[in-house]
C-alpha cells in the first residue's frame, strides 16, 4: 500500500495547488493500488514509495518547465507516468499520453476519468508511427537518448524556441555519452538541486531545446 502520508509531502513544494488538485494528487494512491492488485503498473516492492518515486519524481519537471497552455506528448507513458502528474499541475496545457502497452494506457486512461482529468488522451501506438507535433515531448528513462531523439524530433515544434518547445526527460545513471549524439542544446539539472531529497540525489532532468 501506499504512504498515507505520501501526498502530502508533495504539497509544500507546490503551494499554489487548489484544493482540486490536491483531491487529485490524493487520489492517485488508491486507484494505481487499486489497479497494481491486478496488473503489475508499477513495482509492488517499489509501491510504499508511490509518491516520491512516480508522483513527485514526475512533477520535478514542473520545477524547471511551465507546461501551462503548451501541447505535450508523453512517450513511453506506461501506466501514466509523468505525464498524469503534470497533466494535475497545468490543467491548461493538453496531454497526450503514448504507449506501445495497451494495458497500461488502460490504467491511465482509467484513473484519469475518475479523478476527472479532462486534459489527457491516451494513444496505443509505437512513437516511431506517431505523426503529430507538440510544443514538448516528456518522458522517464523510455531508452536511451539518442534513440528516442531520432523517433521524436520530427514531432517537435523547434521552431518555437527555448522556453517554448522542446524535449524533458527524467534519466539516472551515467547518460553523457549519449548526448554526444544529439545536434541540440542541452541542459541537466540534478533533480536533488530542484527538489531536495535524498532519493534524487543520482536523478537528472535533461532538458533539450533549438
Amino acid at each position: 500500500m501506499t504512504n498515507p502520508e505520501g501526498a502530502s509531502q508533495i504539497f509544500p513544494l507546490f503551494p499554489e495547488l487548489s484544493d482540486l488538485q490536491r483531491e487529485q494528487i490524493e487520489n492517485l494512491g488508491p486507484l494505481y493500488a487499486e489497479w497494481n492488485e491486478q496488473i503489475n503498473v508499477i513495482s509492488r516492492k517499489d509501491f510504499s514509495y508511490f509518491y516520491e518515486r512516480h508522483v513527485l519524481h514526475s512533477l520535478c519537471i514542473a520545477k524547471w518547465i511551465d507546461l501551462n497552455e503548451k501541447d505535450v506528448m508523453d512517450v513511453g507513458t506506461g501506466g501514466g507516468f509523468p505525464g498524469l502528474p503534470l497533466a494535475i499541475l497545468f490543467p491548461s496545457a493538453k496531454f497526450t499520453l503514448i504507449d506501445s502497452i495497451g494495458k497500461k494506457l488502460k490504467v491511465a486512461n482509467d484513473v484519469a476519468e475518475r479523478i476527472g482529468l479532462e486534459n489527457i488522451r491516451c494513444i496505443h501506438t509505437r512513437i516511431e508511427s506517431h505523426e503529430e507535433s507538440y510544443d514538448y515531448i516528456t518522458g522517464r528513462a523510455v531508452t536511451d537518448l539518442p534513440q528516442l531523439f531520432q523517433w521524436t524530433k520530427k514531432l517537435v515544434r523547434w521552431h518555437k524556441g527555448k522556453g517554448n518547445a522542446g524535449m524533458v526527460y527524467l534519466k539516472g545513471g551515467d547518460f553523457k555519452a549519449e548526448l554526444k549524439h544529439i545536434p541540440r542544446k542541452i541542459e541537466i539539472m540534478g533533480l536533488n538541486e530542484l527538489i531536495g531529497t535524498t532519493y534524487f540525489e543520482t536523478k537528472k532532468l535533461v532538458h533539450i531545446y533549438q
